[in-house]
């Protein structure tokens, strides 16, 4: 392949520009076959750091029979063993680094809000990498020379906010480090600063649009023209109502701080249909989430990944708990993942049948006296579990009579019975009523023990 070659093999010169903004990385525009003898490549260099490097990874290797050395295909990953976010708890702090600590240059981590936080590292390569790939996530999002960037995203431990902005730097953006909370500046320096392009969770995002109303501006004549939304399961109803109320194109980033952080895969503005896998340095699989099946494109289970250029902490079929499927590529040669609208560890069981926060999310936005505010409260009743719905009026219809509440409420129940299968309780409370989320929405409050 000569120069050509050369050009896939180290992704990470630095963003080249045209008359016209910015060119794509060769990668994203490859062969499929081009693609795979690089992730080939990749794969069993990344197995053999963890084996060599990681005495879990020896370990359990060992214990399953799999060897680098037997990856004769990509087919061939499915020998290895799963890693799970146990994995990384029970060899906390750094016990998965398969480098020195003086080559580490930054550590994140989760909240540990469940047990031990998960601890991620990063060498000075695995942050260039990392911030190349969030660049090229919001170039795909549809950034323009010259865009200013407001991240609303947390800043500290949680991956998203320095992840978000250093994409951005490298992208040669300008970029507003606001970080979470705040929500009357943030609006003021909205209106003020007018940046282009907004990069928050969605249910912050709506959060930020109801500060608008509160301060009488026109959220749809704001300066913004992108929002990047990620870090939460949200759906595409949510995506209509923050695009009609902000008057922008709403793209959805993915991420997980145990693979990388945000920028593992990212809408296209052209198509926005699913984030496309930046298969260049993550391999996805998806599997049956009960068996452990290996399941082809275009079934639904879990989603899998294996790093594939990590040195600091390379992760081997990481399950991720997310629930989607494997799509051909479209706007890029890399396959696409159907966008998350549910988690493994998410799914609530009520009286027998799976309930996932995004499918009551989904009838909520049906609802027109209805925000798109709301928290599912898990509660006992005897022996047996009860859902109870908590959402809120939004303010136009705040003088709305007790018959239209109670109308309100029975018409969400019945669509929740019909379409889900589960009789739930809801309770239609006052608009502002339900507590904004800064950052992640906790959707589900589990009161059973």
């Amino acid at each position: 392949m000569g120069e050509g070659r050369d050009a896939l093999l180290h992704p990470s010169r630095p963003i080249q520009r045209s008359a016209q903004g910015l060119v794509l990385d060769p990668i994203e525009k490859a062969s499929v076959d081009e693609l795979q003898a690089l992730q080939f490549q990749r794969l069993k260099a990344s197995l053999g750091a963890a084996y060599a490097q990681v005495p879990h990874y020896r370990r359990r290797f060992d214990e399953v029979g799999a060897h680098p050395e037997q990856l004769k295909s990509l087919e061939d990953l499915a020998r290895f063993p799963f890693t799970t976010k146990s994995d990384l708890r029970d060899n906390y702090p750094f016990g998965m680094f398969a480098v020195p600590k003086d080559k580490i240059v930054r550590i994140h981590a989760s909240s540990g809000t469940t047990g031990k936080p998960t601890v991620v590292g990063y060498t000075k390569n695995d942050i260039d990498t990392w911030a190349q790939l969030v660049a090229r996530s919001i170039r795909a999002s549809g950034a323009r020379p010259g865009d200013m960037v407001h991240v609303s995203y947390g800043y500290g431990l949680f991956t998203g906010g320095l992840g978000a902005h250093y994409g951005a730097e490298h992208l040669g953006l300008t970029v507003v480090p606001f970080g979470g909370g705040q929500t009357e500046r943030q609006v003021q320096l909205i209106h003020d600063f007018k940046p282009d392009i907004i990069m928050v969770t969605p249910s912050y995002m709506l959060a930020i649009a109801d500060e608008f109303e509160r301060q009488g501006l026109l959220a749809r004549e704001s300066s913004l023209r992108i929002g990047i939304f990620g870090a939460e399961p949200w759906t595409h109803e949510m995506r209509s109502e923050i695009e009609q109320r902000m008057g922008i194109d709403a793209v959805d980033i993915y991420g997980l701080s145990e693979v990388m952080g945000p920028g593992v895969a990212n809408e296209c503005i052209e198509t926005k249909d699913g984030p496309t896998i930046w298969e260049d340095h993550f391999y996805p699989e998806i599997i049956d989430p009960e068996t452990g099946k290996v399941l082809p494109d275009g079934a639904f289970g879990e989603l899998v990944f294996t790093s594939l250029t990590k040195e600091a902490l390379p992760i081997i079929r990481y399950r991720t708990r997310d629930l989607t499927r494997l799509l051909p590529g479209t706007a890029r040669t890399m396959r696409r993942m159907e966008k998350i609208t549910g988690r493994s560890d998410d799914m609530m069981i009520v009286r027998g049948v799976n309930v996932f926060p995004t499918q009551i999310e989904e009838l909520i936005l049906k609802q027109a006296l209805l925000a798109p505010h709301y928290v599912c409260v898990l509660t006992k009743d005897g022996p047996l579990d009860t859902l109870n719905v908590r959402v809120e009026l939004k303010p136009e219809h705040a003088g709305c009579s007790t018959l239209e509440r109670a109308k309100a409420k029975e018409r969400l129940e019945h669509q929740i019975k019909s379409y889900i299968g589960t009789s739930v309780n809801v309770v239609v409370e006052e608009a502002g009523s339900i507590d904004r989320s800064l950052g992640k929405a906790k959707r589900v409050i589990d009161q059973r023990s």
